[in-house]
């Protein structure tokens, strides 16, 4: 038990710190990394001269709102009400949109007001750190409780603002992949409609479960394609981008060269595959992996969230690097997120 707690308490700070790391080079390409931060590109977090520490964006913050949202989930089935999780879920995600500064629908003024959403505590989760628009625009749009679902595409977008914070339906689910790989599906589902947008979610959450299982990382990729197959449409695309990071990592001689193969991470099946490429170039060094995962010409924060999830779940809390931890914003919090979803599921089993 103790070393599936440090697994989740691993991915949420690796996720967090992958983030971090990735963040201030976003907008980047890899020339300009080069040119800014020397020939190996970024290999430290990078401390604002403001709050001494190293801060997270909209990846990370929409993490710890969908853990609240499954935790919230679980105060409820205890207490009896009827509701459905992908619903407690969305009503995280508009406190979340309140965060950002953007108007609450009246209906949903009852969440900021009567609920006393321990985030909203820490002043940090209303920073505007380029929120997706995909993520925005969905939840602004949402009216009725009609947020979007699998069979009720909210929009086309397949954008990796769906998959980037699928990680706790992989830990909610753990050793049971079936079930993170759809709860991953249907989180992310309510801002990105395109199938594409959410199956990679599902795929990557089913990833996370295996890997909590103590799965070697192909084994949980070759299982979530596997889930994929059975997918009746449009699982193409996400299939194929698994199937080339791990062909990719194949080769050997991991590069920023061979990583650009996949894409830039800006959409869903690209963030993941780049993930994947990376952990599986260093499936036993969380430093190499989270390196390569951002140093390229794209959503660099994403992708380093996406494979600091998997490594952080892989190899556990004491495969990162004290120093990081360290440098990173809100670590006490995110621990206490990563305690509280572990608590949970163990109170089920």
């Amino acid at each position: 038990m103790k070393r599936l707690r440090e697994k989740f308490i691993g991915c949420l700070l690796g996720g967090s710190i992958g983030d971090a790391l990735g963040y201030p080079i976003e907008f980047f390409n890899i020339n300009e990394i080069y040119n800014k931060y020397g020939v190996n590109g970024i290999e430290d977090l990078e401390v604002n001269r403001f709050s001494s520490n190293a801060h997270i964006s909209d990846d990370t913050q929409m993490t710890l709102f969908t853990i609240e949202g499954i935790l919230n989930f679980e105060n409820k089935r205890k207490n009896g009400e009827d509701i459905s999780i992908s619903k407690c879920i969305f009503y995280s995600y508009e406190r979340w949109l309140h965060t950002q500064g953007y108007p609450i629908s009246k209906e949903y003024e009852h969440l900021i007001e009567d609920v006393n959403s321990p985030l909203f505590q820490y002043k940090e989760l209303f920073s505007q750190k380029s929120p997706g628009n995909s993520c925005i625009t969905a939840l602004i749009r949402t009216k009725n409780n009609k947020f979007g679902t699998m069979a009720n595409h909210i929009n086309k977008s397949k954008g990796c603002g769906g998959v980037m914070r699928a990680a706790p339906a992989g830990l909610y689910f753990v050793n049971r992949n079936k079930d993170s790989f759809n709860l991953g599906c249907e989180l992310a589902a309510i801002t990105h409609g395109h199938p594409t947008g959410y199956l990679c979610a599902g795929a990557f959450a089913s990833i996370i479960s295996d890997l909590c299982s103590f799965l070697p990382i192909e084994d949980a990729v070759n299982n979530a394609i596997r889930l994929l197959e059975y997918v009746e449409k449009n699982k193409k695309e996400t299939i194929t981008a698994l199937k080339k990071a791990v062909s990719l990592a194949k080769d050997g001689n991991p590069s920023p060269e061979k990583l650009s193969q996949l894409g830039e991470g800006w959409i869903g099946e690209e963030a993941l595959s780049i993930a994947v490429y990376c952990a599986l170039s260093y499936p036993e060094d969380f430093e190499k992996a989270l390196k390569l995962s951002v140093n390229h010409s794209g959503d660099s924060d994403s992708t380093g969230a996406v494979c600091g999830n998997i490594m952080g779940a892989k190899l556990g809390l004491k495969s990162i690097p004290n120093q990081w931890i360290e440098k990173l914003q809100l670590t006490d919090l995110i621990k206490e997120m990563a305690e509280k979803l572990y608590s949970n599921v163990m109170s089920r089993v």
